[in-house]
């Protein structure tokens, strides 16, 4: 098969549930293209392993970067009509009906990612990884700029943060025009069932992991009496860290032997680093920035307890079943999370961790120092851990039922006959 992703920016190093998808794409002798709609990503330092031992990069087409600025965006985007009118003119002019597409013309944004399809391209599947743009695969796939079974995949923010602002009825026509459709779990599937996407059309297909690569190992009180917890996430507000933060303050004045590793970066490292000093624990709380996965994994092999504390952010947002938890349970470490989006389908309360309500460090707190007083439960959440990944969000089955999926698609044999045997959570 000739598989096109569709994603935002690439290569994302928050991003390896796309790349899992992409690699075992290839892997199982497909042809695959990447289409980055709004170019590369400002910060390419570190990529994941994947990138270079796929060369992804080769595989990758950009379209033009789009300013922030308004005016260079139009004199830009001008230029970009000059050059590329005669390739496609009656297109070129439809970019910009802002009567049709309304703000995505007047923004210019359908006229900077429509640039790399001015020459028809042709594929079996061309899957867009978060339906936002899975609507401008609607829209480019109807111009005549690219054919194939379109495939669309709600991960999170796209049925989240994006309907307060754009209204439920912002996927109808994605609904009706879309070839069959995948959620990461089973609370976005129902989202989108509750906004009008037809129950036979949508497929729950987890993001996987590699488990080879996250190696388990029982977790013992340290000889040295330090108790290292860690979290992953961009340093945002869905990821809840300020509360961790201030229940890591609460847990030192009774165990003051603590040290919490966030590995990740983002636009509130600095409010994190003044809450760290306000509540005199600086010492304790290590912002490592962002790592490679083999990094992640030296970091999490030395920590003994993972925390989680995904919150809904103030614009809506959410998240699935969190990867960095799956990592984290693969290898061994009992868990702390919320009782959020997607997550309860992946940890099960007080078998391989615990779940508390959203932004309650208290809560948070009270489970951190019971893992610190009943360390004799580490080691069989941990177990339990390891098997429900294992069971559920294995990379190389999850990747099989995806090519299974895109064969049944270019098949017709989807969506009103679902063959391919969906992944059942063990209880």
């Amino acid at each position: 098969m000739k598989v096109a992703f569709f994603v935002a920016h690439f290569p994302v190093l928050s991003e390896p549930f796309i790349l899992n998808q992409i690699a075992g794409t290839i892997e199982r002798g497909h042809d695959v293209h990447i289409y980055s709609l709004d170019g590369p990503p400002q910060d390419v330092s570190k990529v994941h392993p994947l990138v270079e031992q796929y060369n992804l990069l080769e595989r990758t087409i950009y379209a033009p970067t789009r300013p922030e600025n308004e005016l260079w965006r139009w004199i830009k985007g001008l230029g970009l009509i000059l050059t590329h009118f005669h390739k496609n003119p009656s297109v070129c002019l439809q970019l910009l009906n802002t009567s049709r597409y309304v703000s995505q013309a007047k923004s210019l944004k359908m006229l900077y990612r429509a640039i790399p399809f001015l020459e028809k391209k042709s594929y079996d599947i061309i899957h867009c990884q978060f339906s936002t743009l899975g609507v401008f695969g609607v829209w480019f796939r109807q111009l005549g700029l690219i054919e194939g079974k379109l495939i669309s995949t709600f991960r999170g923010s796209d049925i989240s943060k994006f309907l307060p602002k754009w209204g439920e009825q912002v996927y109808h026509e994605l609904f009706q025009e879309t070839d069959f459709f995948l959620a990461n779990c089973e609370f976005f599937k129902n989202k989108a069932i509750a906004l009008g996407c037809i129950p036979d059309m949508i497929h729950v297909h987890g993001s996987g992991i590699d488990c080879s690569k996250f190696f388990f190992k029982e977790r013992h009180f340290p000889d040295d009496g330090i108790i290292r917890v860690a979290t992953i996430g961009r340093l945002v507000e869905k990821k809840g860290i300020e509360y961790v933060i201030k229940a890591i303050a609460e847990v030192a004045k009774t165990y003051p032997y603590l040290e919490y590793n966030i590995i990740g970066d983002g636009e509130l490292k600095a409010k994190f680093e003044k809450l760290s000093a306000e509540l005199n624990i600086s010492h304790i709380v290590k912002l490592l920035g962002w790592k490679q996965q083999q990094e992640i994994v030296e970091i999490l092999d030395n920590c003994h307890i993972f925390v989680a504390s995904s919150v809904t952010g103030k614009d809506g947002n959410q998240d699935a079943p969190v990867n960095t938890l799956k990592e984290a349970m693969a290898m061994g470490l009992p868990v702390i999370s919320t009782l959020h989006g997607g997550i309860p389908e992946l940890v099960e309360d007080t078998i391989s961790g615990f779940l508390v309500p959203e932004r309650d460090a208290s809560a948070i707190a009270k489970k951190l120092i019971y893992l610190i007083e009943h360390s004799e439960d580490w080691a069989k959440m941990g177990r339990a851990g390891r098997a429900r990944v294992e069971a559920n969000y294995d990379m190389t089955k999850l990747n099989d039922e995806l090519v299974e999926i895109y064969q049944q698609v270019l098949n017709s044999e989807l969506p009103r006959h679902l063959s391919v045997k969906p992944l059942t959570l063990t209880k």
